[in-house]
């Protein structure tokens, strides 16, 4: 049985996952991304689900790994996305989804085959 940690690691890479199925399916251009809000309600939602599931880890999970992921602004932009989502910017959505989730979902899986 897999600790709590890499349970939400798991999940966490799931998320990552389903953000690559979204941009796989509704493609690759900013430009659909900006004008289509069903497009950015799905990033959006994993992306918080990924926050709160990183501030469900542990503390020394967390600072265990802080050399290859940065926890705290993860949790930072479920808040932003959870708070301000009227008002959040898409540019930063978009480059989290595009940038920062591949990296994610390699440490996940990377953290996951180590087991």
């Amino acid at each position: 049985m897999q600790s709590p940690d890499l349970q939400r690691i798991a999940h966490i890479r799931d998320y990552c996952a389903e953000i690559e199925k979204t941009i796989q399916r509704y493609g690759t251009a900013f430009q659909v991304f900006d004008a289509d809000a069903d497009y950015q309600r799905s990033v959006s939602f994993c992306i918080l689900q990924i926050g709160e599931l990183a501030g469900k880890l542990t503390p020394e999970f967390r600072e265990r790994t802080a050399s290859r992921v940065q926890w705290a602004p993860i949790r930072g932009m479920r808040n932003l996305v959870a708070h301000n989502y009227g008002s959040m910017s898409r540019e930063i959505l978009w480059t989290t989804a595009v940038r920062d989730i591949p990296k994610l979902k390699a440490f996940c899986e990377e953290q996951l085959a180590a087991t």
